[in-house]
């Protein structure tokens, strides 16, 4: 507790009623945060098994759980629950299973699924609007962050898309309801409409969750700020963390919004500013308080550091894009030969992923190590998640979810509609979707034109499966592979030629990777074929992710990816009109999340921030001239030091700032 300034202090005391603690960039929050969780208990006498903490992603809830873990003593921590909402709302949903209408061991649906379930929907019912998908998941995705049913969809709709929507939400949800099967959204959903519909169940949880602290409180929707008000009660003992100026996920249902919203449901809300800044200098912070001062407030804060003033912030002009792709390259070289500054401390924040290509390109030119964040990763592709789900099915028939993955993948003229009145059989017979397709009654619901290819599936699937087990050998696997005609199915789903080759070879270096696996296996049960499908599926991703984020190399990524990140260097490409603030919005609501994409940029930065332009950049095969974003000319003027503007460099004056990087590089070799 010494450790915390005043207002941090007085956040950490606040337990009594609600509080909202409206943390400034780099204020500290999660200290906050994991001291209060140690306050309640050791000086408060909560039970950890009382208190929830939640926030957004997975890394922030182990970093939170890891925090307050070392602030306790062995076995303070015993219950402790800190997770994400979608974490916590799975939890909840797997005790309320029965009155949510699905049973216990319900499968979860990641977007992949919602969509190709969608896409089975709209073909079957809407073939005219099969290239609508994509808007039909985002809209039903925004009516269930809004706690909208399909009912309340429909009515509310106020246009042909939205009733369309409303119209397919109501054969999804059917759908889901007969796989036994939730959405990522449910997980939030379903267990805030148990808590509002059912006394008995908001009475059990509201005596499970004696405190709450809720982090990123401005990246809630409306069905989070319903659960967190239900799960809180009368007794609105709750403290939430968040900035205002920080969101920037509309998008995706966030409303900054509910931050005012408390003051309306709780008049006694006691609001703490944590305005202290401990990670950027006076002139960065200066910068970012005069941009965001544009946005209209109902909470005021001005972050202040005692990091010194810093460095003059740079803005570079340059000639097109090619040019600033070029000139960012540079500057990281040159600082890495000239200064020793490690490339892992720098980071280049853009607008939209395309604005990288070009950047790629360069840092490679130069032998610049770069990671580009916010890939997919190798477990998360298509065809990886296809064969997974194969090899969860031979070691779990019971693996619903996996199931439906298969079942269609290739066709196998097996529609909806049949999946629906199977899935109703097996909720009824209180088995499987595997198990139901071998049950004589199942002919009593389906046609025998429906009935004979689900049959036709799972005798091949039980002999594939016998022998995947008894051979213990990768062939058996590839075998498979070859009985659905796989690779042919990867080159029918594939945009190019280029794209199905790629998954090819993906397919090929996972069974690679597999053969690889049971040849290091140190006892017989290891290299048990079964034994090996296990330790890919439970297999750890993270700690390689980790392990990659260790290297010394350039961080690349949108604004979106690096809030909640800092760097020590970092640039701020494409600052021009229709980039940032982007072409989509520029309307006043538009603009203020822009705004605050910038004020999340700027306070990204601990020591140095330099932004760059192109004054032409390419658009339909031709130079088209640009305007500098207005964000810059919101800045502190007198911070700013503007280079560019000028005549460009002669030959001769490039040739001699490659001599001297050159007689840098020399230097640093002969010193290494």
């Amino acid at each position: 507790m010494t450790s915390l300034n005043a207002r941090q202090m007085e956040a950490v005391r606040a337990i009594s009623g609600p509080v909202l603690v409206l943390a400034g960039a780099g204020s500290g929050k999660t200290s906050v945060i994991t001291r209060k969780i140690a306050y309640l208990i050791q000086e408060c006498g909560y039970s950890a098994s009382r208190i929830m903490a939640v926030t957004f992603t997975n890394k922030a809830a182990r970093e939170m759980r890891h925090r307050a873990s070392s602030l306790l003593q062995k076995g303070e921590g015993r219950g402790l629950v800190v997770s994400t909402f979608h974490a916590m709302g799975l939890e909840m949903l797997r005790k309320e299973a029965q009155h949510a209408d699905r049973k216990s061991n319900f499968s979860i649906f990641d977007a992949e699924d919602s969509r190709s379930l969608l896409a089975e929907l709209m073909q079957r019912d809407l073939a005219s609007a099969t290239d609508r998908i994509d808007q039909c998941q985002s809209l039903i995705s925004r009516f269930k962050n809004l706690l909208w049913s399909p009912d309340d969809a429909l009515n509310r709709a106020q246009n042909e898309d939205e009733e369309l929507a409303a119209k397919v939400y109501e054969a999804y949800t059917r759908h889901l309801h007969a796989y036994n099967a939730v959405d990522f959204d449910d997980l939030v959903l379903m267990p805030t409409l148990l808590l509002r519909d059912h006394a008995d169940i908001r009475e059990r949880w509201q005596h499970r969750v004696r405190y709450l602290l809720v982090d990123e409180y401005q990246d809630t929707n409306a069905t989070q700020y319903e659960l967190v008000r239900l799960l809180v009660g009368a007794q609105a003992n709750f403290t939430v963390v968040g900035d205002d100026d920080q969101s920037i996920y509309a998008w995706r249902g966030a409303q900054p919004e509910n931050m005012n919203q408390l003051l309306n449901d709780y008049p006694g809300l006691r609001v703490i500013k944590l305005e202290q800044n401990y990670r950027s200098t006076s002139r960065i912070l200066r910068s970012a308080n005069q941009v965001i001062a544009n946005n209209p407030h109902v909470f005021e804060k001005r972050l202040w550091s005692e990091h010194g003033v810093g460095d003059r912030i740079r803005v570079l002009a340059c000639r097109n894009e090619q040019a600033e792709a070029e000139r960012i390259a540079i500057e990281i070289l040159n600082a890495r030969m000239m200064r020793r500054i490690e490339f892992r401390e720098f980071a280049v924040l853009y607008r939209s992923n395309f604005q990288a290509r070009i950047l790629e390109l360069e840092l490679r030119k130069l032998q610049i190590p770069y990671r580009v964040s916010g890939g997919t990763s190798f477990f998360s592709r298509q065809e990886i998640k296809d064969l997974m789900a194969y090899l969860r099915l031979v070691i779990n028939p019971d693996d619903d979810n996996a199931f439906l993955r298969v079942i269609n993948t290739p066709r196998r003229d097996i529609g909806p509609s049949t999946l629906e009145k199977l899935g109703s059989y097996a909720r009824q017979r209180g088995v499987g979707l595997m198990a139901a397709c071998d049950e004589m009654g199942l002919g009593s619901v389906l046609p025998e034109r429906s009935l004979s290819p689900i049959r036709t599936f799972y005798r091949w699937f039980q002999e594939i499966t016998r022998s995947i087990i008894e051979t213990n050998e990768i062939a058996s696997i590839r075998q498979m592979l070859m009985d659905i005609d796989y690779d042919s199915w990867l080159q029918q789903s594939s945009t190019t030629p280029a794209q199905a080759e790629r998954k090819l070879d993906n397919v090929q270096q996972f069974l690679a990777s597999m053969l690889t696996v049971q040849e290091r296996a140190e006892t017989e049960e290891d290299r048990s074929l079964e034994m090996v499908i296990r330790r890919m599926v439970l297999r750890d991703l993270l700690e390689s992710q980790a392990q990659e984020e260790d290297m010394d190399r350039v961080q690349l990524l949108t604004l979106h990816a690096a809030k909640g990140l800092e760097f020590h260097h970092v640039f701020m490409m494409g600052m021009e009109e229709n980039i940032l603030p982007h072409q989509n919005s520029l309307d006043p609501a538009g603009l203020e999340e822009e705004r605050r994409l910038m004020y999340v940029g700027i306070t990204r930065a601990q020591q140095s921030l330099t932004f760059s332009y192109a004054q032409q950049r390419k658009s339909a095969g031709r130079n088209v001239p640009t305007t500098p974003s207005r964000f810059l000319d919101e800045l502190v003027q007198d911070d700013l030091d503007w280079e560019g503007r000028g005549p460009e460099r002669t030959a001769e004056e490039k040739m001699q700032l490659a001599q001297q990087h050159l007689s840098s590089l020399r230097q640093l070799l002969g010193d290494d």
